[in-house]
């Protein structure tokens, strides 16, 4: 671990400094440029210079300093970066893995995200893995949803916090404040689109001691609100920005008034929802029930995005990219052509796209904007988008921090052609769960691995005391009533599962296990797929001896074929039980060999 925090800070450093040597070797002037400043101005042809990272001058009248180096920009458009302000840097998204997700945004001119998918234990080695890697700003945002609730349902405490009362919620923001996340997303709809009834639903109460305890730790919460009804209680009760469209119905004149007055801005995530995404094919019956379902939301959130515009709501871009149909980079810019199809002007959209973002984030004293003193994130398209949203897409240049990361004269990280981070070396032991703070072996967090969805299985994990002495991890489970229920535990071989361990020195996994006489797999989790080995454990303790060789890859769809044990990022252990039954088992002495 020490080795790997080294190695990551000293990415990071060096990462850091290239950066600034680029942005600090001579000026930066764009000359002859259309600028859309996103201020409320209108477009003009003017100058901007960038020194060290940052927009020192920009007008009509702005001077080239001495030994600039100057791109002439006649012909295009000068506007700020965009920022999408509800991301999932998933596995399950399109692109699926970090360094690639990257590069959608890059490409796309969108200069800074917020990231909802990751656990908070992963944030540090993540923004040190992206100071390596040529990628938009990215800000990190901790998860709080309610038992069973959306969010919840597929994820333990340690990716998303359950709370149901205002004790809890306060408990859960001060217990992931040390991880510095930049906002808090709360799950506080528990209305599944139309698709399962409301239960789920964070009362005001809890609500309102979530926002208390975050504002005190300076952070904004957005939330998934997804109805009309509970809009009107996000907006009572402390939320900064809705970061979905309320869509069950049009808003009535009661809840615009509570929104407006609130102060809260709104981000309608129009690309998740359309009902036909580009590219895909319609539905093969269009008068289906859910097909009429899906126009019917879609037009409601459409029209209550342009009705709380038109009320003076302040919007915001985000789009739930990494959701299904929903892919990286391109749903930004699909997401600015939406707010134009619900009513907005180009020019409307393209300042939501970028200063309203900004705004809804406490950001727009550093970016969002093209002015003197701001972040030098911005973007040359070829047309004048302002006029015709769908110019947007023809990218020519991205600069982020002065420095050109897309288009002619970019210089693109080498770390952006690697799917993970460079590994560290493996210790011999992972977990003996000896220590009193209740993390691994490795200082990592365990992570409680069961099957997912509204009905879950229930695991409780646990450190005992071990018969004759030291402790051991105690898990045990109901299985929910579904075919596939699972419960079991995760071992992250790095802060966060981030950095992978190299542990090709060793020649297998050993551990050992105790259990209900069942069969029970033993995993490995690593950046190029999973691999699993099947073993039975009686109430008996029994050493496990696994060489390597017995690891067979979990699916036989994309997943590397020839073991390497070069990128192992966990180890598991978990079994399946029928419908209703229980499942125990005891592990103790996880070890490599």
């Amino acid at each position: 671990m020490i080795r790997a925090r080294i190695l990551l800070g000293g990415l990071a450093v060096a990462a850091l400094s290239t950066s600034m040597a680029l942005a600090q070797a001579k000026p930066l002037a764009v000359i002859n440029a259309e600028i859309f400043d996103a201020t409320g101005a209108a477009p003009y042809r003017g100058t901007l210079v960038v020194e060290n990272g940052r927009i020192v001058a920009v007008g009509p009248k702005a001077k080239v300093p001495k030994g600039a180096t100057v791109i002439d920009a006649k012909g295009e458009a000068l506007l700020p970066g965009l920022f999408d302000v509800h991301t999932h840097w998933t596995p399950g998204g399109v692109p699926a893995v970090t360094p690639k997700i990257a590069d959608a945004y890059v490409a796309a001119g969108v200069t800074t995200v917020n990231d909802f998918h990751q656990q908070p234990e992963s944030f540090a080695p993540r923004r040190a893995w992206l100071g390596t890697l040529t990628a938009p700003h990215v800000n990190f945002v901790a998860r709080i949803s309610t038992p069973g609730g959306h969010g919840a349902d597929w994820a333990d405490q340690a990716t998303t916090r359950w709370v149901d009362t205002p004790e809890g919620a306060k408990a859960a923001v001060d217990a992931i404040a040390p991880y510095k996340p930049d906002a808090i997303k709360a799950f506080t709809d528990g209305w599944r689109y139309g698709s399962a009834p409301d239960n789920t639903s964070m009362d005001a109460w809890t609500l309102k001691a979530l926002t208390d305890e975050a504002h005190k730790f300076g952070l904004k919460v957005l939330t998934h609100t997804v109805t009309v009804e509970r809009g009107k209680v996000a907006a009572e009760n402390g939320v900064d920005v809705i970061a979905h469209s309320l869509q069950d119905a049009p808003l009535d004149a009661e809840t615009i008034a509570a929104i407006k007055a609130s102060g809260m801005a709104y981000a309608p995530t129009l690309a998740v929802y359309e009902p036909v995404k580009p590219g895909a094919k319609p539905p093969a019956d269009t008068d289906s029930p859910r097909a009429r379902q899906a126009r019917a939301k879609f037009g409601y959130a459409l029209a209550n995005a342009k009705t709380l515009f038109d009320a003076g709501v302040p919007l915001a871009l985000g789009t739930d990219a990494g959701m299904p149909g929903t892919p990286h980079g391109s749903s930004s810019l699909r997401e600015l052509e939406l707010l134009v199809q619900a009513g907005l002007t180009p020019a409307q959209a393209l300042t939501v796209g970028t200063a309203g973002s900004a705004r809804a984030m406490n950001l727009i004293a550093d970016r969002g904007t093209l002015e003197a003193g701001k972040r030098a994130d911005f973007v040359l398209v070829a047309g004048k988008p302002w006029e015709v949203i769908a110019d947007v897409r023809k990218l020519d240049r991205v600069f982020i921090d002065g420095a050109a990361a897309f288009g002619a004269g970019a210089t693109r990280s080498p770390a952006n052609d690697r799917m993970a981070p460079p590994a560290t070396k493996a210790g011999a032991l992972i977990d003996d769960f000896e220590r009193a703070d209740g993390r691994t072996s490795l200082d990592t967090l365990r992570l409680d691995d069961f099957d997912g969805g509204r009905d879950r299985s229930l695991e409780v994990s646990q450190v005992i005391e071990r018969e004759g002495g030291g402790k051991v991890l105690s898990v045990g489970a109901r299985m929910a009533a579904k075919d596939d229920a699972s419960a079991g535990v995760l071992l992250p071989l790095s802060r966060g599962s981030v950095v992978p361990v190299d542990a090709s020195a060793f020649k297998g996994l050993s551990l050992a296990l105790r259990g209900d006489g069942g069969t029970y797999v033993v995993a490995f989790n690593t950046a190029s797929g999973r691999w699993q080995a099947k073993v039975k454990a009686g109430p008996q303790w029994t050493k496990v001896t696994l060489p390597f060789s017995a690891f067979v890859p979990a699916s036989t769809k994309g997943a590397v074929k020839t073991w390497s044990g070069t990128d192992l990022i966990e180890v598991g252990v978990e079994g399946e039980r029928p419908a209703g039954a229980k499942l125990w088992f005891e592990l103790d002495d996880v070890t490599f060999y």
